[in-house]
């Protein structure tokens, strides 16, 4: 991989991961129409340690302030508000952490075909648009609650399908029960943080484990390129997300899934 694809590869992960459109498919693009070969462990460590980078930056303020709120009811054994919703969001979070563990070798093996991503791309941009149409978008963020946080937890296992988006995913559970779609969009981003915490940690095991020889200065480049172009789209994504809504990404995503039809045939 010469330093142009590093780039290129870097910047369309960076763009993709937070927004509901899959990153996994739009990775297959270079690797189908231009030739690419598959971009390694090594990147695929460097680009989600970068994604990972992003999301605690721009959460950083509501991390320290929900940690702070959960030590203190632990402390006093009196819950806040910021407690239950720091409680809520580490039990949407797990699901995946679990279910992602013990199925990430069939996943590798058997999930990450074109058909499979093809048919996940359009099957969720139709789940989506059914959600955005047909969600209340009364709650906010902070209404999160016990039933809703384990929904959300298990959409996000889904999201496991190559293509289906976990962003997506869990974005279309929140609109389902009632949140904003800045809500839903929070939601989804801040309980991502341990799904790619613990991806990228089994990366670097698989990584350590594999002997490869690592490019390091490549695998910087491209951590840093994932790192600003994922925290630009996701305050980019949030600020606008309530104006424009998701039809956009929806009208992209049923685009997407006729090109990879067409690749196939």
């Amino acid at each position: 991989m010469d330093y142009l694809q590093l780039a290129i590869l870097s910047l369309i992960q960076g763009i993709t991961e937070f927004l509901p459109i899959s990153s996994s498919a739009h990775l297959l693009l270079p690797h189908h129409l231009l030739g690419w070969k598959d971009q390694g462990l090594a990147f695929d460590t460097a680009v989600h340690l970068g994604s990972l980078i992003a999301v605690l930056s721009y959460f950083r303020t509501d991390i320290v302030r929900l940690t702070s709120a959960l030590t203190g009811a632990i402390m006093t054994r009196q819950q806040s508000s910021d407690s239950r919703f720091a409680i809520f969001l580490i039990i949407a979070s797990l699901p995946v952490l679990i279910v992602g563990y013990f199925s990430r070798t069939f996943v590798e093996s058997n999930l990450r075909s074109l058909e499979v991503i093809t048919l996940a791309t359009f099957v969720f941009a139709i789940a989506l648009l059914v959600a955005d149409l047909t969600g209340r978008r009364q709650r906010d963020a902070n209404t999160l609650q016990l039933s809703s946080a384990l929904l959300i937890g298990l959409s996000q296992c889904v999201a496991l399908i190559p293509g289906a988006s976990r962003s997506g995913v869990t974005m279309t559970m929140a609109l389902m029960l009632g949140f904003t779609r800045e809500g839903a969009s929070r939601i989804s981003f801040m309980i991502a943080i341990p799904a790619i915490a613990g991806a990228c940690l089994l990366k670097i095991s698989d990584l350590m484990n594999s002997g490869q020889s690592v490019d390091w200065l490549m695998m910087l480049t491209g951590g840093l390129i994932a790192a600003v172009s994922a925290y630009l789209c996701v305050r980019l994504f949030l600020g606008l997300i309530e104006k424009i809504g998701f039809l956009p990404f929806i009208i992209y995503r049923l685009i997407l899934s006729s090109m990879l039809f067409f690749m196939m045939i």
